[in-house]
């Protein structure tokens, strides 16, 4: 004996065709991702400008090392940016 079970289709629900609401400032926003993006390029280039010297042999290929330099980075984002700093 198999029992069907009849469930509507997702597209004849009413919210179907809703948009979802934005789920953070930036998306509320036009225009303010970007602002929010130039906020954190300086860290994004100390980083990349890390990775980079490690990967010449300019610096040390050493965990310990990476991390220290990036609680440092990290740190100085926070300290500049206070709010708009990123949170992991």
């Amino acid at each position: 004996m198999h029992l069907a079970l009849s469930l509507p289709r997702h597209d004849s629900w009413p919210w179907a065709g809703a948009h979802a609401a934005p789920q953070t400032l930036c998306e509320a926003v036009p225009g303010l991702q970007l602002v929010n993006e130039s906020l954190h390029l300086p860290f994004d280039v100390m980083r990349s400008q890390h990775a980079q010297a490690v990967h010449a042999g300019l610096l040390a290929n050493s965990m310990l090392a990476s991390r220290d330099f990036e609680r440092a980075v990290d740190a100085l984002e926070h300290i500049t940016l206070g709010p708009f700093a990123r949170h992991v």
